[in-house]
């Protein structure tokens, strides 16, 4: 059972799965909307090997669910459509501020705003 709250550095570090169970990466920051103050955005690490040429990912947070008796969370999202995703270097992060940016992620995740 997951409990109804969580630490984010509970959750960093994580494995993302698909429904399909396929590994999507690990989960590497939590994006926090401070108008709301809830979690906007997931922050998926794919690729590389000891962070280098690793290629992040910004998936809504309505679209995961956490799979606590695995530790795990797991993301409605078939891979390819992770890979046809708008990715960014870990050095060079979007903002996440820019609305017309949100509101691309989210409709390339289909995801309601």
């Amino acid at each position: 059972m997951t409990p109804a709250l969580l630490s984010s550095s509970t959750l960093t570090g994580d494995e993302i799965v698909n429904r399909d169970d396929v590994g999507l990466g690990t989960l590497k920051d939590l994006m926090i909307d401070l108008s709301t103050g809830e979690v906007a955005y997931a922050v998926l690490a794919r690729g590389g090997f000891g962070g280098v040429g690793q290629q992040l990912f910004a998936i809504p947070w309505r679209m995961l669910t956490v799979d606590g008796e695995n530790k795990r969370v797991v993301v409605d999202v078939d891979e390819e459509v992770l890979d046809n995703s708008p990715g960014f270097d870990p050095d060079n992060w979007p903002s996440f501020a820019d609305p017309d940016w949100r509101a691309s992620v989210d409709r390339h995740f289909g995801s309601p705003t």
